[in-house]
């Protein structure tokens, strides 16, 4: 008795589009050729409004589907509750425009040319911490 071929996976199409931007933006829709040729049409359509999107709605999706906790939001939230002014502001200055939206009350501030140069390295993991 012959072997049965094995029913296609179900394919996330939108995420292998989304891992192909990330990975090879340029290369991207080469990258999807793998697939077989109606799945690579279909996620290289998915490409297409992904590339569309602004870039902070772009990280947001890459962010939301690749890693970032369920609760980012209100541990972000609490970061800034926590930590001193200045560490505050260079938190904020930081953060990917889609995080900034949790606080409509600050702004993006330029650099302080006198904060230690460890600010910024500790507000990164400070930003990874509570997001990851």
């Amino acid at each position: 008795m012959p072997a049965r071929p094995l029913p296609p996976l179900g394919l996330p199409l939108e995420r292998f589009a989304l891992v192909a931007w990330v990975l090879g933006r340029e290369r991207a829709a080469e990258l999807l050729e793998g697939l077989g040729e109606r799945e690579a049409e279909r996620a290289k359509a998915h490409l297409l409004r992904l590339a569309a999107l602004p870039s902070a709605q772009r990280q947001a999706k890459v962010a939301v589907e690749f890693g970032e906790r369920t609760d980012a939001a209100a541990r972000l939230k609490a970061l800034m509750g926590e930590v001193s002014e200045p560490l505050r502001r260079e938190v904020f200055r930081r953060l990917p425009p889609y995080h900034r939206t949790l606080f409509p009350g600050c702004r993006v501030e330029p650099v302080d040319p006198e904060a230690p140069s460890a600010l910024g390295a500790l507000a990164e993991r400070l930003i990874r911490e509570a997001t990851r």
